[in-house]
């Protein structure tokens, strides 16, 4: 089969927020632009198509005020003082051995919190509308808004101004590989078509917008280890990032950033068939394990702060599911059906003994676990939900540290639930303006990177702030690439 040969200013790969805004952004500088997407029509987007796209903001035109502390905060474990210490001069006069250290730049982070509502403000000026939206968190530690219509809205409007501009957008077509030119300089993908066919696309730059890599096993057992055959990931979308942009780049020798061991998790009912099926109602019960015992504090601050570390322990439980065990009192927190999303109801007993029957736990040993629960709450004259109360257990292995009530109040409900995968912390290294660098700190010529993609987590997400990622440094990558020769 011949190869087909096609030539464009820019080729971008992937089609969701990040690969739309970097398309959208270098067509209204006047580029051409190709678009891939290993999806088909109706399913592309990847990950965006499934958020509700919440955003760590204020309002549409500020963010919220801890939105820099908490990448600061989460930024790598250890970090080395020699790191810290040279950060402080600029960028400029940072040695090699920083520019490619695996944390986020001071100076990315500072560029992506400016220019937030710069590009929230870009985006209106599609149509599309922000504000305060519900959310199916109980408690929010910090200021959240989101986009009329999620995510879909924002892909399903930017998708459509490509084809305004003249863009052109490839589905069912994967990138495999980077074309460089004589010079060394990355020039295009090659990738493989529907049909199996070839397809070398030379372009004067190319933006990686394709995603993680939770949708590919070899890698996710690669970087996250053993235990990463028991998570999946949280939506459809997540299945078609299968790493790609992220391989290529590592092996033309990108720099890797982000905690390659790591990443978003969300603790979903693994039984049902709604994307994102998140269950946030265990920090007003007990969590346990196929064996019948607490392995964790469940409540050591609102759910929203701890949901993603909470999240990821259940995949060390034995065959990677937990249960949240809780009773009738839940019908003491306000909209607490609002936490859950699946579209399967709880199991449901009027013993803790039949309930265990139910999920297939030992009766004695979970009766054993509630009762001793039970015996090391305190006594408590409020019960304020929405606040830390303090109302610890006391002589447990692990303690509870909030919203400790014994569950005396049948029937008695579980749902299951296991660690997913909203995306994979690891990515490749850029700078301020999205391009690419190298294990040397040096820029790679012709090769930017936006969205999952770019490795930016540490620890613990911070919340609300992916689908921004991918759109300020979407916008910032068609930009740099409209300014460079």
């Amino acid at each position: 089969m011949p190869v087909e040969h096609l030539e464009t200013d820019l080729v971008v790969v992937g089609c969701g927020i990040a690969g739309l805004s970097a398309a959208v952004t270098a067509l209204q500088g006047g580029l051409k632009v190709i678009v891939l997407e290993r999806s088909a029509e109706e399913d592309f987007g990847g990950n965006t198509r499934w958020t509700e796209a919440y955003m760590r903001m204020k309002n549409d035109a500020e963010i919220a005020d801890d939105f820099e502390e908490h990448f600061a905060l989460n930024s790598g474990l250890n970090l080395d003082p020699n790191v810290l210490a040279r950060i402080n001069t600029g960028y400029d006069d940072w040695p090699a051995w920083v520019k490619a250290h695996p944390f986020p730049d001071p100076e990315v982070i500072s560029t992506f919190a400016e220019k937030v509502p710069a590009t929230i403000g870009w985006l209106k000026a599609f149509g599309l509308s922000f504000g305060p939206q519900p959310i199916y968190l109980l408690t929010q530690n910090t200021h959240r808004i989101a986009a009329s219509g999620g995510g879909l809205a924002l892909i399903e409007r930017l998708n459509k101004e490509v084809g305004v501009l003249g863009g052109r957008i490839l589905y069912r077509t994967t990138a495999e590989d980077l074309l460089r030119d004589d010079s060394g300089r990355i020039a295009g993908v090659r990738c493989t078509a529907d049909d199996g066919g070839r397809i070398d696309i030379r372009a004067r730059n190319t933006v990686l917008a394709s995603g993680g890599f939770q949708g590919n096993s070899e890698m996710m057992t690669r970087y996250i280890g053993p235990k990463a055959s028991r998570i999946r990931p949280v939506a459809r979308g997540g299945y078609y990032n299968k790493g790609e942009g992220i391989r290529m780049a590592l092996d033309a020798g990108a720099a890797p950033a982000g905690e390659f061991g790591s990443y978003h998790a969300e603790p979903v009912d693994p039984r049902s068939l709604e994307a994102e099926a998140v269950v946030f109602i265990y920090p007003y019960g007990i969590l346990v394990n196929k064996e019948g015992r607490r392995f964790i504090d469940e409540a050591p601050g609102t759910v929203d702060a701890h949901y993603d570390r909470i999240g990821r322990s259940f995949a060390d439980q034995p065959d990677g599911i937990v249960y949240v065990i809780f009773d009738q009192s839940v019908e003491d927190i306000p909209r607490w059906r609002t936490s859950i999303r699946s579209d399967v109801p709880p199991l449901e007993s009027p013993t803790i003994e039949g309930l265990a029957s139910q999920i297939g736990i030992d009766p004695e040993t979970l009766a054993e676990t509630v009762s001793g629960f039970n015996a090391a709450c305190p006594e408590m004259d409020d019960f304020t939900p929405f606040e830390l109360d303090n109302a610890a257990t006391a002589g447990l292995l692990p303690n509870k540290s909030h919203w400790s009530r014994p569950l005396t109040k049948p029937p008695y409900m579980a749902y299951p639930i296991i660690s997913a995968n909203c995306f994979t912390f690891g990515g490749l290294k850029v700078n301020a303006s999205a391009q690419v660098v190298d294990k040397d700190g040096r820029v790679m010529p012709g090769l930017l990177a936006a969205g999952e993609t770019v490795g930016l987590y540490h620890q613990v997400y911070t919340g609300s702030t992916s689908v921004l990622r991918g759109a300020v440094f979407g916008r910032i990558a068609g930009t740099t690439a409209a300014s460079l020769p």
